[in-house]
């Protein structure tokens, strides 16, 4: 909260993994890309393949302009971005690892300088001078992924950083090695992948000699890729593991398009490079493309997705709220310690909605990306600031809330003005009305026999009068539960709902 907020119609997290995703494509070929020319133009050399070499001489200059132009735009596109989006994450990364950004920076240069004379000294340097040029290139553009890796693997595991601080510990942290090793298998893949692009269209022994080559590079890094990904999964942190098992859906699907654009990505290089190269054409290649583009998406949404609640893990949470600040933030409030504030009459309407862009602006719109609107029909204001007290238990990828007793208030009335009227579906007596009470209510928390804190088992026999006299006294019943301040209608609902689905959930016997 010590920054103006950059206001968008639309999550900020959304914008930066626009210009990030794309950005790490491109930066992944531009790794691999550089392995593949050199390895290239090596096999060329010693197989006096005329033809591979006019093929690597073409490639190289797709390549530079490609890497060179869009690399360096992406790359400052990145920095713009989460700087606006995320400046206390940023600041924080920045000054964390200073001299790591500036040894990463003089490699980028390395990469410019040497990719362009690489591009550019076909006719000018001898053979073995050329491919000197190009094995700098490869090894400053994959020592750049070498201290890039460091910093982004820190932000969901900094390890004993937390405690030390020290550089080392941050950098080299649990899932450096795994993220490393998994990154450069994608750059393999994706090097065979943009290889295939240069090969023309006219048939001939030669591209067909060509295509089989790339392709290998894609069935390499694809069979390199689970093992690794393994490696990398079970070095993640505990609270990232249970969001596999369905507290957090959204990550197994994502982990299984990932997989699934691996898997169809060996199958199409298999089939029309190794096998039938001289099928592999414009489509075939595009689809690759697409495949290639999907497998590091999935990646870096996955890195992203189950780092939540934070922006660096145990430190700052995704909101750009410092966790050492939060119970300094509930004491004092948000007047006294927000220093950019478009209101401050915590009573006005302004109020609570300033307090909603800095707290949940970046993650949650009003009815765009991860609407609010939806989340809080029927919600009243005293049990919006109830849940707003237990953000962090409600499916542990919430932030805590940074603010007093007045600002919950204030931002509970804004939440509840975004759906001012509910009304039941059904009669309060009918269970069938319930259903939408306790999804308005409970499904936050819970589910009746789903795999997320299912109620079947601690309340199964229980008849709907005993459920209903359970509600006035939730709060009482563990600290985590917000009261339950719904009118007795809701109430004679949402137990007679309750009931009736516990008795029609099967037990553990599956009966």
């Amino acid at each position: 909260m010590n920054y103006p907020v950059w206001q968008l119609p639309f999550p900020g997290g959304i914008l930066i993994a626009l210009v990030a995703v794309t950005h790490v494509f491109v930066s992944h070929f531009a790794i691999g890309g550089g392995a593949f020319l050199v390895l290239s133009e090596r096999r060329a050399y010693r197989e006096r393949d005329p033809a591979l070499l006019a093929y690597v001489r073409k490639h190289s200059r797709f390549f530079a302009l490609l890497t060179l132009v869009f690399g360096a735009l992406g790359g400052v596109g990145i920095w713009f971005t989460i700087g606006l989006v995320s400046p206390e994450a940023t600041s924080s990364l920045i000054h964390t690892f200073v001299w790591g950004w500036a040894i990463e920076w003089v490699f980028f240069f390395v990469e410019i300088v040497s990719a362009i004379v690489y591009a550019k000294s076909w006719d000018k340097l001898p053979a073995r001078d050329h491919l000197i040029v190009g094995w700098i290139y490869l090894v400053a553009a994959w020592l750049s992924l070498v201290v890039i890796n460091g910093i982004i693997t820190f932000m969901l595991t900094p390890g004993n950083w937390l405690q030390t601080k020290r550089f080392t510990d941050g950098f080299f942290n649990p899932t450096y090695f795994p993220s490393l090793l998994l990154r450069t298998a994608i750059c393999i893949l994706l090097a065979g992948a943009f290889g295939l692009v240069t090969v023309g269209r006219r048939t001939s022994v030669e591209r067909d000699k060509i295509v089989r080559w790339a392709a290998q590079w894609m069935v390499l890094g694809a069979l390199l890729l689970p093992p690794l990904a393994a490696w990398y999964y079970h070095s993640i942190p505990e609270f990232s593991k249970a969001y596999f098992s369905g507290r957090l859906p959204a990550a197994q699907h994502i982990a299984r398009g990932g997989i699934a654009f691996a898997a169809l990505a060996l199958l199409v290089a298999l089939v029309f490079g190794v096998w039938k190269p001289r099928w592999m054409r414009m489509p075939q290649i595009l689809v690759l493309l697409v495949l290639g583009f999907g497998v590091i998406a999935s990646f870096e949404y996955l890195r992203e997705l189950v780092r939540k609640p934070w922006a660096i893990t145990g430190y700052i949470y995704a909101n750009d709220v410092r966790a050492e600040a939060v119970e300094r933030y509930r004491e004092a409030g948000m007047l006294k310690t927000a220093k950019f504030l478009l209101s401050e009459d915590p009573n006005s309407a302004a109020y609570g909605q300033n307090i909603f862009v800095i707290q949940c602006g970046k993650c949650h719109s009003i009815d765009g990306e991860r609407a609010m609107r939806p989340r809080v029909r029927g919600w009243d204001a005293p049990f919006a600031s109830d849940m707003l007290a237990h953000l962090e238990v409600t499916r542990g990828t919430m932030p805590r809330f940074a603010g007093n007793e007045q600002d919950r208030a204030a931002l509970g009335r804004y939440l509840a003005s975004l759906n001012p009227a509910f009304a039941l579906n059904a009669s309060a007596k009918e269970a069938a009305g319930g259903r939408e009470v306790f999804e308005t209510r409970c499904g936050s928390c819970h589910t009746i026999d789903g795999p997320f804190r299912p109620l079947k088992n601690a309340l199964r026999g229980a008849a709907a009068e005993q459920i209903e006299a359970l509600l006035p006294v939730l709060d009482s019943m563990s600290p985590n539960m917000p009261r339950f301040s719904a009118p007795d209608s809701q109430a004679h609902a949402l137990a007679a709902y309750m009931a009736h689905a516990l008795a029609e959930a099967p037990d553990k016997e599956g009966r």
